[in-house]
């Protein structure tokens, strides 16, 4: 299988044309155990908050703190693993990695954790409140997005063969700290008895870490440096022409 043709998943190993369906077969046990694991955290929180007090007003402040902690991590992650799958399938200079890196974290990093779970709140009934971090609190998201540039930018100077192990470790905690992120928001914007329909806010956080995080650390990416690549053996085709 060509480079270019071969998927960028680096979770156990995958080996395929990387088309979205493919991507999806391949994150969705990452993201099941995640929202699973996320929602047994969820479980202790709502355990210990109810036995101090019955108000649900200090779970959704307990829940919001964490929420907008797992949001920012999530962007750093994002930014780096988007960085990550560019520079293995790309020769690109700075700026159109910063640019990818940025456009992919400030795009899905939202809808993953605030506006789908928030659409999972209002399909199922709760009077949720939207809240969007990038226009409320852009001053702790961009120091999040310039550590996330960094760090990618410095991975992505590696050798080609190297960044599997890294991308693999981004990659991967990406999809946990969604699930925490997408699961929070929902707990502190609304939905505070999310125990009674446990298992319809699974089946919707899954979709919510899931399909985002494709679109970012992938398929993205993945886009961009195949556009990329494609510019250059057309620059380089028509200077052969021109020779």
């Amino acid at each position: 299988m060509s480079e270019e043709n071969k998927s960028a998943c680096p979770l156990h190993g995958c080996e395929h044309k990387g088309s979205f369906v493919e991507e999806l077969v391949c994150h969705l046990p990452y993201a099941i155990v995640s929202v699973a694991f996320a929602l047994i955290i969820l479980s202790f929180l709502s355990y210990f908050t109810f036995n101090l007090c019955t108000s649900p007003v200090l779970l959704k402040r307990s829940s919001s703190i964490l929420f907008h902690s797992f949001h920012f991590i999530h962007i750093l992650f994002s930014v780096t693993g988007s960085l990550i799958t560019f520079y293995r399938f790309s020769n690109a200079g700075l700026i159109k990695g910063a640019l990818v890196g940025i456009f992919s974290a400030l795009i899905f990093c939202p809808l993953s954790d605030a506006f789908m779970p928030y659409l999972a709140g209002r399909i199922l009934g709760v009077e949720m409140q939207f809240h969007f971090c990038i226009l409320q609190e852009y001053q702790n998201i961009f120091p999040f997005v310039i550590a996330g540039l960094i760090n990618g930018l410095a991975l992505g100077r590696l050798k080609k063969e190297k960044l599997t192990n890294y991308s693999f470790g981004a990659h991967s905690m990406h999809i946990l700290v969604s699930a925490f992120a997408s699961l929070f928001y929902l707990v502190s914007f609304g939905m505070t008895d999310w125990y009674l329909q446990i298992g319809m806010v699974f089946i919707f956080l899954v979709i919510a870490v899931v399909i985002p995080c494709i679109l970012s650390d992938i398929v993205t990416p993945m886009f961009f440096a195949r556009v990329d690549r494609k510019n250059e053996r057309n620059k380089i085709k028509k200077h052969k022409e021109t020779i």
